[in-house]
Parts: C-alpha cells; structure tokens; sequence
C-alpha cells in the first residue's frame, strides 16, 4: 500500500481521488468516476466545493475522514 500525505487544508480534484491511469496518478479510493458521483449524489461520499464555474474539488479533511470511516489509512 502507498502511503499518501495531504495538507488537510488542501483541496482535491476528481483525478487526485480516483487516480488517473494515463496521467500516472495512482487512486485514494480506486472506484469509477460515474461511481463516485453515484456516492456523492446518494451521500455516500462527501459533497464536492466549487471553486470556479468549471472548477470542483472536495475538501482534503473530508475526503480523509471517509478513508478513516471505512478502515482505511491516509
């Protein structure tokens, strides 16, 4: 497992959270796109913050209570 650290005042973009294969950026939580929107639509994963009209990112602080929720590590 790789151990990922990140600023709890950060935010996150979509890739940073589920990776990007063709970017090389390895996945926090390795699920689909249309996955995650599924869970943040249904609230099972944290509401996002826009930071320009095309612009969304979730809030480092959320994105790594969810991993502690579910058992995991950050």
């Amino acid at each position: 497992m790789v151990q990922i650290t990140i600023e709890e005042t950060a935010y996150l973009r979509l890739r940073q959270i589920v990776g990007d294969p063709s970017k090389n950026i390895p996945a926090i939580i390795p699920v689909s796109k249309s996955t995650w929107w599924a869970g943040v639509k249904s609230g099972r994963y944290p509401q996002p913050v826009k930071l320009s009209e095309r612009t969304t990112a979730w809030k480092a602080s959320d994105i790594k209570a969810l991993i502690e929720s579910i058992g995991g590590q950050l």
